[in-house]
């Protein structure tokens, strides 16, 4: 199977890089109109490409979204905290697949007044701490005292992502791990490239992962169990939007709202976005899905 390089998506990282687009909005006009009422036009969806929940999702609203008429405006970023900011300030307006429950709950805590829930497209989403199929551990356990194996270290993804956060702040001191291992965070185009690495060498090393993750089988990974549930509990994956973002986008929100996959429609559209398909051919990768899976969920939009 031909995976795809990450390597090359240009991601912006900055709150203040975000186009201030949001929702475009013209007021009724006419005599008597209320000039609350606004007309939403323009969609901006804000994901992280990196994360390959959020590309497939942005890309199937991409879709979606536009067959019911509507301009959409794709931002990428590269840590989740910008992402969550301009949310919440309105310079976007869906985030597509979101961790809100736990692994982002810091962020709701600090932004969730200006965010709405458009609702959750997959449940029993987990963070993890992984190794490959030949590694002859189970258990997070396991690593106390084989720090020499992996050399001392951890690898990681983006410094600013929920799993990075749950493995330094919960599951190291939970495990008493961190006078032993490095959590090395980079992005998880460079996790990858030491994953496939490692394994072209039969070699031990561990790194976070998460599920629903098209690596988990692309890389035949193991997830360690966590007898202390450092890793957190399972959760969904969600839709959020701006603060009245589903009045404005009445009918938008309810095609949202609609999408729910389980871990077969969900597998095999990021298998194909990601993998069949790849960068720069990701729309492409939708619309084959579409048609192979034309009633993948309730509220679908065909031509």
């Amino acid at each position: 199977m031909n995976k795809r390089n990450l390597t090359g998506i240009l991601a912006i990282g900055a709150v203040a890089s975000l186009a201030l687009a949001g929702c475009s909005t013209t007021d009724d006009g006419e005599a008597g109109g209320d000039p609350t009422m606004e007309e939403c036009s323009t969609i901006t969806l804000g994901f992280l490409p990196s994360w390959t929940d959020g590309l497939s999702t942005a890309y199937l609203l991409e879709n979606q979204l536009g067959k019911l008429g509507y301009d959409v405006e794709m931002q990428t970023l590269t840590e989740a905290g910008p992402l969550y900011a301009g949310l919440a300030q309105g310079d976007v307006d869906v985030y597509p697949s979101a961790w809100p429950e736990l692994t982002h709950a810091q962020y709701m805590d600090e932004y969730g007044d200006d965010i709405e829930d458009l609702g959750a497209y997959y449940e029993g989403a987990s963070l993890t701490i992984a190794v490959p199929s030949y590694v002859d551990i189970d258990s997070i356990e396991d690593l106390a005292g084989n720090a020499d194996r992996f050399g001392g270290q951890i690898i990681g993804i983006e410094p600013g992502a929920g799993l990075t956060a749950q493995t330094q702040d919960s599951m190291m001191p939970e495990y008493e791990l961190d006078g032993e291992y490095e959590l090395i965070t980079s992005s998880t185009a460079a996790m990858l490239t030491e994953l496939e690495g490692a394994i072209a060498g039969q070699e031990d090393i561990v790194v976070t992962s998460w599920r629903p993750f098209w690596a988990n089988d692309a890389y035949d990974l193991k997830d360690l169990e966590d007898p202390l549930g450092a890793m957190g509990d399972p959760e969904a994956l969600h839709f959020l939007g701006t603060t009245g973002f589903a009045d404005r986008c009445a009918d938008a929100a309810e095609l949202i709202a609609g999408i729910q996959l389980d871990d077969a429609a969900y597998g095999s559209l990021e298998d194909m976005v990601v993998n069949e398909y790849g960068e720069g051919r990701e729309a492409e990768a939708v619309e084959a899905w579409l048609e192979a899976n034309p009633d993948a969920f309730e509220t679908v939009v065909t031509d």
